[in-house]
């Protein structure tokens, strides 16, 4: 089952039909012991509403932070080592990705986040831009995983290059994140096999394409919540972007008009263009 946010409530579809959700606090949905056997009851006792489609679907969060987890991917690795190898800070991300503690850190407040179709934006003082495309995960208050959705942590890369203490600053903006369509909703893992996919288009041409799996990602999402949460509280759950394992080369920025496309696998795609 996959759960939209509306301006006008809250969808939930399955198996092609949409039903509508009595709750219109997300904060107070995600906080519900079995979010799972809830919407279940619900499609159980309703009829679908005549709808083809969710309109318009806003970013899937209440009042969560979402946080971010880094160098999760091998590709990751190499990527972050490369752009500050100038600065000195290339070890550091070797080091991180071998150490038993991963790195986190906090990406937005839900007002710098937008949702499917929604612009994302990329700093006016960046000169190298690019897109993350991870797995999310939704988190309830007790740090139990209730679901998936797709996040696009948009990134400066040359001004984390530049000195491993800007790292707020390249990642912490406007429309920074992306979250979306909708949060699949499950009690069980996603398979390992799980494809993320990422098109970038400007005009009519697919400038990058790539993918990944997630069994690609070296770290579990289980071990990413348990530090996650130590000595940290969340009364209304969050979301942690699981780290990228697409990056394209060197030589690519993002510019004004592209359009990003990121894909997972029994969840959908979210699609938003660079302002």
């Amino acid at each position: 089952m996959i759960l939209y946010r509306l301006s006008e409530g809250l969808l939930v579809e399955h198996a092609g039909s949409y039903y509508k959700v009595p709750e219109l606090s997300l904060d107070r949905l995600i906080a519900k012991p079995d979010l799972h056997a809830y919407l279940k009851s619900i499609v159980a006792a309703n009829e679908p509403i005549d709808a083809p489609a969710p309109p318009a679907p806003l970013a899937p969060l209440g009042s969560q932070e979402v946080w971010a987890a880094g160098v999760t991917y091998f590709r990751s690795r190499a990527a972050r080592m490369e752009e500050s190898k100038d600065s000195g800070g290339g070890s550091f991300y070797d080091r991180v990705y071998t150490a038993e503690r991963p790195e986190l850190f906090f990406k937005a407040m839900p007002h710098k986040v937008v949702g499917h179709d929604a612009a994302v934006r990329i700093r006016r003082d960046a000169a190298w831009s690019v897109p993350e495309p991870e797995l999310a995960l939704c988190v309830n208050p007790a740090g139990a995983i209730i679901g998936y959705t797709i996040g696009n942590d948009m990134s400066s890369r040359d001004i984390e290059g530049q000195n491993l203490l800007y790292l707020p600053q390249a990642k912490i903006w406007d429309a920074s994140c992306a979250l979306g369509p909708g949060i699949l909703i499950t009690p069980e893992p996603l398979p390992p096999a799980t494809r993320i996919r990422l098109e970038i288009r400007r005009g009519d041409a697919a400038v990058f394409t790539g993918e990944t799996a997630l069994s690609e990602m070296k770290r579990k999402p289980e071990d990413l919540i348990e530090y996650l949460f130590r000595d940290q509280s969340f009364p209304c759950g969050c979301f942690l972007l699981t780290g990228t394992g697409i990056v394209p080369p060197d030589d690519f920025t993002l510019a004004s008009g592209d359009l990003i496309a990121i894909s997972i696998d029994g969840i959908g795609t979210l699609r938003n263009p660079v302002a």
